[in-house]
């Protein structure tokens, strides 16, 4: 293999079109292999010269975005997530790059790669580099190629420039990344000061915590873009989360809970998952539903029932939510406090807490792709206070069992 090309683009026709263009006389054959295109290239050689073969094998992720998705388990996905902590793990003599180069990582949708099969194609280098710029592409080299810049296995840019090798050199002094609105439907073309300021009080906050900080790491979504879930609908949710979540701890049995939300009119409003799990909470359900405790914080947080969320380095306690102002209970109505009026927390507020947990929670799926352990603030907490900020947000328009936390 001569080199592996990563791209924010897609389209194997785009490849297969600038093949064309540099060899029109090739004959390509096209097969499928698992998730992969293969174009096997055959070149005629002329009066003094043998042919050659390429093959070229591509894929790309199911739904191209411009992040590493958690949720996405294509083979594409899974490989990225490998090449981010295998780069973050280089030493590097230019750490600016370096970071450009780990945000990029993050934005690749596609990945292909280049190997000669047969004899030696001519021009191979041009055709490579119109390939690499066409596509705005980075690459991940072998030592002793028509394209080499090192002894070892090394990375280049699009202008096949040396960006990281294994001791840590670059030759580079920027690297741009850059995101296609089509991938992403909700990426700003301006950007706010509003959100500007969330992500410098975010960083602010991760830097007195002793916290790995991304600094390329995108803006969240500005104000206008942005459509709060309702009173009405957070309180619904909350009362939903409390009874699955009394189930979870082994407090009711799932039939009184069922019994219970069906009595308020409220199993209609239950989730997919939620009702699979009240039909057999399995003690390995009961341990993941029992986290959806933070949600329900986060939540009262949102509605104003709770002071202060606090930092996410402990779990939170529900029972320091006085009785009064817990939603449920044997001799409780839900649809008293559903219907009640609330003096909910702002926009502003919510996104400026969602700007601070989308950072955290970088950092901590960053410490677990370079099997590091995560002590300054607990993952699992700040996972479940991010899904449930995102889905305050409707982050991605996701409904509860759909909600993706995206980093």
């Amino acid at each position: 293999m001569i080199c592996t090309i990563y791209s924010h683009h897609i389209g194997f026709d785009k490849i297969l079109e600038s093949v064309k263009n540099s060899y029109p006389q090739a004959v390509i054959k096209i097969s499928s292999q698992n998730d992969s295109q293969i174009a096997e290239i055959e070149i005629k050689g002329g009066f003094l010269s043998s042919g050659s073969k390429l093959t070229i094998s591509y894929r790309e992720k199911n739904q191209p975005s411009y992040q590493i998705p958690e949720t996405d388990e294509c083979a594409l996905t899974g490989n990225l997530r490998g090449l981010y902590g295998y780069v973050d793990s280089l030493q590097s003599k230019n750490e600016k790059v370096k970071s450009l180069f780990l945000h990029k990582i993050q934005t690749l949708n596609s990945e292909f790669s280049i190997s000669q099969e047969k004899g030696q194609t001519k021009d191979l280098k041009e055709f490579i580099t119109k390939l690499a710029k066409d596509l705005e592409a980075v690459l991940f080299v072998q030592p002793k190629t028509v394209i080499s810049k090192s002894d070892s296995q090394h990375f280049l840019d699009e202008n096949l420039d040396l960006l990281l090798d294994a001791n840590g050199n670059c030759e580079v002094e920027n690297l741009e990344v850059k995101i296609k609105s089509i991938y992403y439907d909700n990426v700003s073309a301006v950007i706010t000061e509003e959100q500007k300021q969330w992500k410098t009080a975010s960083e602010k906050i991760l830097q007195e915590k002793g916290i790995k900080i991304n600094k390329h790491l995108p803006y969240i979504e500005s104000e206008d873009e942005v459509q709060l879930r309702s009173s009405q609908e957070i309180a619904q949710r909350i009362c939903i989360l409390a009874m699955t979540n009394l189930v979870a701890f082994s407090t009711i049995s799932s039939e009184e809970a069922i019994e219970y939300l069906q009595a308020h009119n409220l199993w209609e409003f239950v989730s997919p998952n939620e009702k699979d799990f009240l039909a057999n909470p399995t003690e390995e359900k009961k341990s993941h539903e029992s986290w959806k405790c933070e949600c329900i914080w986060v939540l009262m947080f949102a509605l104003n029932k709770i002071e202060n969320l606090g930092f996410p380095d402990e779990l939170c306690s529900l029972n320091d939510i006085p009785e009064e102002e817990y939603p449920v209970g044997p001799d409780k109505d839900p649809n008293d406090f559903i219907n009640a009026a609330f003096n909910a927390r702002s926009k502003t507020e919510i996104l400026a807490l969602n700007d601070l947990y989308y950072r955290l929670d970088w950092a901590c799926v960053d410490a677990r792709l370079n099997g590091q352990e995560m002590t300054k603030v607990h993952p699992g907490v700040v996972y479940e206070r991010h899904y449930a900020l995102n889905w305050l947000i409707n982050y991605a328009g996701a409904e509860w069992d759909d909600v993706t936390c995206d980093t």
